[in-house]
């Protein structure tokens, strides 16, 4: 009753006002702190990996990177035939104006498509890449401005930017309707666990608090880690399951403790209690989370770094706000029920027993009974269960998700079809990039026109090239178009053909050049590549460190083990299930998606890096009752069935929660994030349902004491206390 824990909490719940002012006033200050110092984004060059991020970094160094651009499509607003005269003129107009905008590098002389139906007009912008979208709107006001001029006709604009744009203000769009599924039915939720408002708004209104101190924090801290534009995603949806499952857990403890002491304890003791069991699980859990997406730092990638980072800020700061101001709200909570009781007993009324804290059920009895009577039978048949979900996993295939993945209820996305329709010869720019000695340019040269030879003879490209060399003569780059969509197996195909045919054959033989291809069919080769060549190092390292916390928390080599064995079974099972639905085609209606026939990249690193912390949730809550259990002398049987049925509920409402918030993300169009929302929803389900009620109870009951080796005070404890009459739970199981 000495730990740092347990002091923390004593002091919030001797000085509870003080708490919650000095915790709002944290909340505060990390947001003034966040809106002072702003985000610090990502640029372009910290997305760059593989070949092609070298290539690009070559070619920025000259000076002869590709810049973003838009296109602007002129074409009669009838559908009908285009009338060329006001085209050109529209597109002369709209050229004079583009070409006064500040932002604008250049625009390139309007081109017809075959088929004589549409004209393009082509802006080239200044600076970064990440940038350029900021930059669309004052693009789209011209093109507007054109549009009103020439009201025969129709001019869209798309690009990159443009495209980028309406992204991001589709995933805001998708947050905002995520969060209006996920708040009210997380609080029904906490509504039927406690049968209270009050005790229902704690863990929701102390969640919200740590998600903005959060926010504020993170963009300090993108000044060292850089932000991906998906911080503040998974601060939102992480932020709400562990901070409510943070305060669940620990506002169910003080209740069960409360109802245990029949009123012979004050509030003050209570909360000292709970943070003594509870609230060491909860820190113990925190860590384990904030060790595990730590991992996420050895991928070397600007996007998994801003995850990792985001989660870890939300994860401490949930941590903070259960130590803090929760046990002064349960302090101050406590002193009104206290006063309400009085008053009643004062009056000759019965005093009613809140709802709520009695632990377990009729249900958990029935669930545990298969565990409790056949433990190898439910084991192996749990087993089987989950192992024929990770059969489809053979048929993983991970892919980088492009641009062609987008939703067209973006405008933008709209208008890039028609774009790839009327000019199929621009659908695809790939861009070889050589670096040699200035006296080497000649050759240089010479052996990109032989690329471009051997690209004309060849199907797989349109012909078109351009080649251009940096003011140095040591740089020289060479584009090269294909006429099909990024995401087609033979844009893929003349990318292998260039790298491992064409260039080796020229370039390769020029003494001391560097070159490389870049472009978006390159990256979206490459990254996945890279992600691959991460995940051993990765895998390894979380590995590690589940096992390591789970010794550290239960001093037990063999949990330790049980729980990484665990954690990659429901996992795989996941994955299984994801392959399952996202691949093949049968499930679009259902979850309204068009199937790539293949699962993010991002995907599977990050089901494994969140689901390995987060399992540590539910593993430390119901292995600590039943280690606190076996502690006390109970035998190992009785301690794993009391155990798991005492902490039932709470770990049906922390699943339930979390997987609602993850679900919720199903709802989202950026095909990532739905498969991320699925699986990470379908791996809590695994987990809180069949890991923790089936397998976890089974394999301990057949383990018996062996769970706890090498630990010696699981078997002190039964020597003192000795053998102890089998208990209630025990009896309703059998």
């Amino acid at each position: 009753m000495n730990s740092l824990t347990v002091r923390m909490a004593r002091w919030s719940a001797r000085h509870p006002w003080r708490a919650i002012v000095g915790w709002l006033v944290f909340v505060v200050l990390c947001l003034g702190a966040g809106g002072a110092v702003g985000t610090n984004s990502a640029t372009t060059a910290d997305y760059r990996v593989g070949e092609a991020g070298r290539a690009e970094a070559l070619a920025a160094e000259a000076h002869l990177e590709r810049r973003a651009a838009e296109q602007v499509l002129i074409s009669s607003r009838s559908g009908g035939a285009l009338d060329q005269d006001a085209a050109r003129a529209a597109a002369e107009d709209l050229t004079d104006r583009m070409r006064r905008l500040q932002d604008v590098a250049g625009v390139a002389d309007p081109s017809l498509s075959k088929d004589r139906r549409t004209l393009m007009v082509e802006v080239a912008l200044k600076g970064e890449e990440r940038d350029a979208k900021d930059k669309v709107d004052t693009l789209q006001a011209q093109t507007a401005a054109v549009q009103k001029g020439h009201p025969g006709l129709l001019l869209e604009e798309t690009g990159s930017p443009s495209v980028s744009k309406g992204v991001d203000q589709q995933r805001s769009d998708d947050l905002a309707l995520s969060e209006a599924i996920t708040l009210p039915v997380t609080l029904l939720t906490l509504l039927v666990v406690f049968g209270s408002v009050t005790m229902a708004g704690v863990p929701l209104l102390l969640a919200l608090s740590s998600i903005a101190a959060a926010i504020g924090l993170a963009m300090v801290v993108s000044h060292v880690s850089p932000d991906a534009g998906v911080g503040t995603n998974v601060i939102l949806m992480i932020g709400l399951a562990v901070g409510v499952d943070y305060t669940l857990f620990h506002l169910k403890r003080e209740r069960e403790e409360r109802a245990r002491s029949g009123g012979r304890l004050s509030s003050e003791a209570l909360v000292e209690l709970a943070a003594a069991t509870s609230g060491r699980a909860v820190v113990v859990s925190g860590m384990a989370v904030v060790a595990s997406t730590a991992t996420l730092y050895l991928a070397s990638d600007v996007i998994f770094s801003s995850l990792a980072t985001g989660t870890i800020v939300v994860v401490l700061v949930a941590v903070a706000s259960s130590l803090t101001a929760l046990p002064a709200l349960l302090v101050k909570l406590g002193q009104r029920a206290e006063r309400r009781a009085r008053r009643q007993a004062e009056r000759g009324k019965p005093v009613r027993r809140a709802p709520g804290e009695r632990g377990g059920g009729r249900v958990w009895d029935a669930l545990l009974r298969p565990a409790a009577r056949h433990p190898l039978a439910t084991l192996c048949v749990s087993l089987l269960a989950l192992l024929s979900l990770v059969v489809p996993l053979a048929g993983l295939k991970i892919t980088e998700m492009s641009r062609d993945t987008h939703s067209r209820e973006i405008p933008a996305m709209r208008v890039y079809d028609r774009l790839n329709e009327a000019f199929p010869e621009r659908r695809v720019t790939h861009q070889v990039v050589v670096r040699a000695d200035a006296a080497r340019a000649g050759e240089v040269v010479g052996a990109l026109r032989k690329v471009a030879g051997r690209a004309q003879a060849d199907p797989l490209f349109t012909g078109a090239s351009r080649l251009r060399t940096s003011a140095d003569d040591r740089t020289s780059t060479l584009e090269l178009k294909v006429p099909y969509l990024g995401n087609s197996e033979e844009a893929h195909d003349s990318l292998d053909r260039l790298r491992d045919d064409f260039l080796p054959a020229t370039v390769g033989r020029i003494g001391g050049a560097e070159y490389g291809v870049s472009g978006d069919v390159a990256r979206y080769a490459d990254y996945p590549a890279h992600q691959n060549g991460k995940l051993p190092l990765v895998l390894g390292a979380l590995l590690l460190v589940t096992f390591a916390m789970t010794v550290y928390a239960f001093r037990s080599v063999v949990l330790g083990l049980l729980g990484v064995v665990l954690n990659l079974l429901s996992a795989a099972a996941a994955l299984g299930l994801l392959v399952l639905v996202f691949q093949g085609t049968w499930a679009e209606g259902l979850l309204d998606f068009d199937s790539t026939g293949s699962i993010g990249s991002r995907v599977p690193l990050f089901l494994l890096v969140i689901l390995f912390g987060l399992s540590m949730d539910y593993q430390v809550f119901v292995v600590s009752r039943i280690r606190e259990a076996a502690l006390a002398g109970v035998p190992t049987r009785q301690a794993v069935l009391d155990g798991i049925r005492s902490s039932a509920s709470v770990v049906t409402s922390a699943a339930v929660v979390m997987t609602t918030v993850f679900a919720s993300f199903v709802f989202l169009h950026i095909i990532e994030m739905k498969q991320i929302g699925f699986v990470l929803a379908a791996a809590v389900l695994i987990d809180a349902f069949v890991v923790r009620v089936m397998i976890l109870p089974a394999a301990m009951l057949l383990l018996g004491e062996a769970s706890w080796w090498p630990s010696r005070a699981v078997r002190r404890a039964l020597g003192a206390r000795g053998d102890r009459a089998p208990s209630r739970a025990v009896a309703d199981v059998r």
